[in-house]
């Protein structure tokens, strides 16, 4: 087994979320996840402190290009196109791994309490990281708190339609994620 081989963290989270699928989350450890991944388990604990840490794979990433897309937004841009932007900035960046992961990773976290908590934390961490680039842009807080939640909303809702597509549709994840923000929008203008 080759101890730098490439992709390393991309076979690791798609070993896990199998395994996790086939056999339950605490049934899984880490040395079948490595063995099935190809890579040795120092290499999988240089990626992820324990088996639970596979699911937030790149979240750092995530939060940072949702923040970036959002400092980048027009300087006239109201709150939710400034989320608007921060999605398309995350949305360019996934591609058809990601896509085709999303359902495996779905169903691997409705089967577990302690994955969901995780999912949990991790929209959490999203959104905190979309409120400080929307109150670095002067948004107050209240409204920045408000967007960035809508965001993570949006944002998960677009990822699930765009990964559990028949077929690939070609518009990427970016389009499903603003056609969700919309939705979002008309939906809190309803609320009176």
């Amino acid at each position: 087994m080759a101890r730098w081989q490439p992709g390393a963290t991309q076979r690791l989270v798609v070993a896990a979320v199998e395994l996790f699928n086939e056999q339950g989350y605490d049934a899984t450890t880490v040395a079948q996840i490595v063995e099935r991944a190809g890579v040795t388990k120092s290499t999988f604990f240089r990626h992820f402190s324990d088996k639970r840490e596979v699911l937030v794979a790149g979240q750092e990433t995530l939060s940072r290009l949702l923040a970036d897309g959002i400092a980048e937004a027009p300087a006239g841009a109201s709150p939710l196109e400034a989320v608007e932007a921060g999605l398309e900035r995350a949305s360019s960046e996934m591609g058809p791994a990601n896509r085709e992961i999303g359902p495996g990773l779905k169903a691997a976290v409705a089967a577990s309490t302690e994955l969901q908590e995780r999912d949990a934390l991790k929209s959490v961490s999203l959104a905190a990281a979309m409120k400080a680039a929307l109150v670095d842009r002067g948004v107050p807080d209240p409204t920045a708190h408000l967007a960035a939640e809508l965001g993570v909303l949006a944002f998960k809702r677009g990822y699930t339609q765009w990964s559990e597509s028949d077929h690939d549709d070609g518009k990427g994840l970016a389009h499903h994620a603003r056609a969700a923000l919309n939705d979002l929008r008309e939906a809190t203008a309803s609320l009176g």
